[in-house]
């Protein structure tokens, strides 16, 4: 199941471009990287980032809504303003996770999720380290030990 342009819709209010029923493959900040069917999320507010981003397959992007939008942009293009691009992501993860929970198909095509940006990793306060997610689930799983 894919993240499409309705779930964003309903998560900013400032935005501008068409209200169509869009489907994204991808999520990137990576705008030199080959992305069909892409959301762009730009964390550097660069005119020729957005460019390439667009060359490279992006059909939307998440703006900071301080920096100027770049002239070349079509006004059909979807474009979704914020203030913290941060928090932006997480809201858009965690809409995602909604949108998936309850899916039953073995076999479905997701969205991909790809992101480089450090003050975006920093931001997200969990972790995907095999060894410590077994280090908790054994010690919430550890009876109390009296002596």
């Amino acid at each position: 199941m894919y993240l499409a342009l309705k779930d964003l819709e309903s998560l900013f209010d400032n935005r501008r471009g068409i209200h169509d029923n869009l489907l994204f493959a991808s999520v990137s900040d990576q705008a030199n990287e080959t992305q069909p069917k892409g959301l762009f999320v730009s964390f550097n507010g660069k005119y020729e980032e957005l460019s390439e981003a667009i060359t490279n397959g992006a059909i939307a992007a998440i703006w900071d809504h301080e920096h100027v939008l770049p002239r070349y942009i079509p006004n059909h293009f979807p474009i979704f303003f914020t203030d913290d691009l941060a928090e932006s992501i997480v809201a858009i993860l965690n809409r995602y996770i909604e949108k998936l929970n309850g899916e039953t198909d073995n076999i479905m095509e997701i969205t991909n999720f790809k992101f480089s940006n450090k003050k975006l990793l920093n931001k997200n306060k969990e972790t995907y380290d095999i060894a410590v997610m077994l280090n908790e689930v054994s010690s919430k799983n550890e009876p109390e030990r009296r002596e």
